[in-house]
């Protein structure tokens, strides 16, 4: 039998190498993997990791890692506060998913506005649409102890089937011929995100990303509201006598994790995908987890993290492209990442000891 014994005094250097670790293990077993598929491994790791970098279209690919970072990163950055206080949503992609449909249908509405005031509006109007639906877990566990985890979880595909009927319903594209779409968003510019630098695709949201990972590092580490998110999560019951109210630190967590998670799906709505359409949900609430916990809940871990998790992104679509990958191999590739850190972290903060068993 095996038995897991917490450590008295982790490693320190240890905690801070599990995630170069965790990469590497990953590029090892990615590696098996592609040769199960008959592919050449090296070939392919370089793919994912150097091309996107250093590559012959380097300067195409890195703005590429900067439009799919933000998404993840403005995410991660909303989910960590949750987590740090124990709180566990799960259901960002819903959340996300939501953001988009209410910013989009207020730029929609306005059709063909050139007002510049309509994509502050927007944005405010995804961010309150993600904040709505993260705060629906929020009151269930308040009210009911229903576990948050299982409720945002299930609240995913709700999102999913609404987003369905706004965009043959409501939100339909009159011009669309009766496709499951909405209106492009760059039919008119006051509700588009246009790139910032020409032939790069950088957007408004890379900046915005940019802006929260130092305004929630200084959150986190200069604020009394980042002091009680720390404290509610390691010590709840010292919270507690310290006037902390749990209630309110779970409204507060899950309703900011889910307006972020809503802004970055308005932005991606209006950038990168163009539209609203039954295809838009791209697992970006999921993969975020990884980012989250890659970035070990801290805003400089998160933003190296999501870059990371972007370049196998972009090195994912070019291994499909010229190595005939399938999809699904990049996203196992995604997931060996989270697992390898979970099972290096239960290494470093545990040790194992074999236990015989008893003969009786």
């Amino acid at each position: 039998m095996i038995k897991l014994i917490p450590r008295n005094q982790p490693s320190k250097s240890m905690i801070a190498l599990t995630p170069l670790i965790a990469v590497l293990l990953t590029m090892l077993v990615g590696g098996a993997l592609f040769v199960a598929l008959g592919k050449d491994p090296f070939a392919a790791i370089r793919m994912i990791f150097w091309d996107p970098l250093f590559g012959e279209h380097a300067f195409y690919y890195r703005g590429q890692i900067l439009i799919k970072a933000a998404p993840l990163i403005i995410i991660a950055l909303g989910l960590s506060f949750g987590f740090r206080a124990g709180i566990w949503n799960i259901g960002a992609e819903g959340q996300f998913i939501m953001g988009a449909i209410c910013g989009g249908a207020v730029g929609l509405a306005a059709y063909p506005s050139d007002s510049w005031l309509l994509y502050p509006a927007m944005v405010l109007a995804g961010a309150l649409g993600g904040m709505l639906w993260g705060l629906i877990p929020a009151f269930l566990k308040i009210r009911f102890n229903a576990n948050e985890i299982l409720v945002s979880l299930m609240l995913v595909y709700v999102a999913v089937n609404f987003l369905s009927g706004m965009v043959t319903g409501p939100l339909r594209n009159p011009d669309g011929f009766n496709f499951p779409e909405s209106r492009a968003f760059q039919s008119f510019s006051a509700a588009h995100n246009p790139e910032i630098w020409a032939g790069t695709g950088i957007h408004i949201g890379v900046l915005v990303m940019l802006g929260l990972v130092v305004g929630c590092y200084v959150m986190l580490t200069r604020h009394i509201f980042g002091f009680n998110i720390r404290l509610a999560g390691q010590a709840p019951r010292a919270a507690r006598f310290a006037g902390i109210s749990p209630n309110r630190m779970i409204m507060i967590c899950l309703g900011l994790s889910g307006a972020l998670a809503g802004m970055a799906g308005l932005f991606e709505v209006t950038g990168p995908a163009g539209k609203l359409s039954t295809t838009f949900p791209l697992g970006y609430g999921f993969t975020a987890i990884i980012v989250a916990f890659l970035g070990r809940l801290h805003p400089v871990g998160i933003f190296l993290a999501g870059l990371l998790l972007a370049v196998t992104y972009v090195g994912g679509d070019i291994i499909q492209s010229q190595l005939s990958l399938p999809k699904a191999s990049i996203q196992v590739f995604q997931g060996m990442l989270l697992f390898f850190l979970l099972a290096v972290d239960v290494l470093v903060m545990y040790r194992i000891q074999l236990l015989q068993r008893r003969v009786r």
